[in-house]
């Protein structure tokens, strides 16, 4: 199983690089997943789209649709892609310590 190494910190990823344990997840490990995706530091915002994609998760077992995250956070879609350059599926959920969500490219 392929890993990554941020900070000291070594996790096992799938092939896309979403963590191969999900349940390691935690704040810290969000942190620094954020970081190796090229978020700085974390603001409300990050973790207001993060809070619904865990919640989301832990109810059905997946990552909520895009207009699900828009419309509980009032963020607009291009604001998401702002606080996730690599986007709501790989960088948003990579950061919620979800597996890769179907369709994912």
């Amino acid at each position: 199983m392929p890993t990554i190494e941020i900070e000291g910190h070594t996790f096992e990823v799938d092939g896309d690089g979403f963590l191969a344990n999900p349940e390691i997840w935690n704040d810290e490990v969000a942190k620094l997943i954020a970081k190796y995706d090229g978020i700085e530091e974390m603001t409300d915002k990050h973790w207001d789209v993060v809070k619904i994609i865990r919640e989301n998760y832990e109810e059905k077992g997946m990552a909520p649709m895009i207009r699900v995250i828009c419309k509980k956070t009032g963020l607009k879609l291009r604001e998401i892609y702002q606080l996730f350059p690599l986007g709501p599926a790989r960088g948003a959920c990579r950061v919620a310590g979800l597996p890769k969500p179907d369709g994912c490219v």
